[in-house]
């Protein structure tokens, strides 16, 4: 199981969605399933990014709901969480 180290960012961008009950709860499932170290469904659509998020990994959660991290070294790194129009 890996570590979870929460970036600033990400923790900025997570205190969106505190009223938002389904959101957190999907936040929270991805994070677990990642927090394992397998690799995601095909229905997350998880891919490498590039450009300034080069090195990170992209999933995406409901509709509009993308949660960019990187696992490396035992530890799994959570950057942002948002819609596009938020992370890019």
């Amino acid at each position: 199981m890996l570590e979870i180290v929460y970036q600033s960012r990400f923790k900025k961008d997570a205190k969106r969605y505190t009223n938002n009950k389904k959101a957190q709860k999907v936040i929270l499932e991805t994070i677990s399933l990642l927090q394992t170290g397998e690799k995601l469904p095909q229905k997350y659509k998880e891919h490498p990014l590039i450009g300034n998020y080069i090195g990170y990994l992209e999933c995406h959660r409901m509709p509009d709901l993308l949660l960019i991290y990187q696992r490396s070294d035992g530890y799994l790194k959570l950057y942002r969480v948002g819609s596009h129009s938020d992370l890019f």
